[in-house]
């Protein structure tokens, strides 16, 4: 073996046997960060994480106490921000929900089985959907209103904001018609 000119680099090291194939797994570096792969890939893909998802207390709630066990409440730092939990998990995986503040209840118009209900992406941006989720697909990018269309009928109306102020339009994707 030779060694590099780099005083610094180093080659991968070996950690372990692969499971499945028995070649030995090496550290890689992946969009999600680092983990553990079979050097045999692409014929074998195994992979492990390194580190799991992890959820930093901020801050424990004596006086708060989980409803699905007892255990304290705790502020947590998750992959998502800031959210309230037991402090007992993984034995224990309650979290509080924020409260709908959505008044209005607006049955799904794809389904006519679920409701509407405001969610948040990971990218921090609201939008309406089913929650039958993932057997309704049906969702919303801009607050629902009810009401039906005046061109098609369709059972639904959205608010969107533009420059020139809000505007009432046909929820239907293929419709879009501005209501008066």
């Amino acid at each position: 073996m030779t060694s590099h000119p780099d005083p610094l680099f180093k080659l991968p090291q070996h950690q372990g046997e692969c499971p499945l194939c028995q070649h030995p797994l090496l550290i890689k570096s992946g969009k999600n960060g680092p983990f553990m792969g079979c050097s045999n890939y692409p014929t074998c893909h195994y992979l492990k994480p390194l580190h799991e998802h992890e959820h930093s207390v901020v801050k424990v709630l004596p006086h708060e106490p989980c409803p699905a066990c007892g255990q304290p409440l705790a502020v947590k730092n998750g992959r998502y921000g800031m959210f309230i939990g037991c402090s007992d998990y993984p034995n224990c995986d309650f979290v509080v929900h924020e409260a709908d503040n959505q008044t209005e209840q607006f049955d799904c118009p794809a389904c006519s089985k679920g409701q509407l209900v405001e969610r948040i992406s990971k990218f921090g941006k609201h939008f309406y959907g089913c929650n039958r989720y993932p057997k309704c697909k049906f969702l919303l990018n801009e607050q629902p209103v009810a009401g039906s269309c005046q061109q098609c009928g369709f059972g639904l109306l959205i608010r969107k904001k533009t420059a020139k102020g809000e505007r009432l339009l046909c929820a239907d994707k293929a419709c879009q018609a501005e209501q008066s």
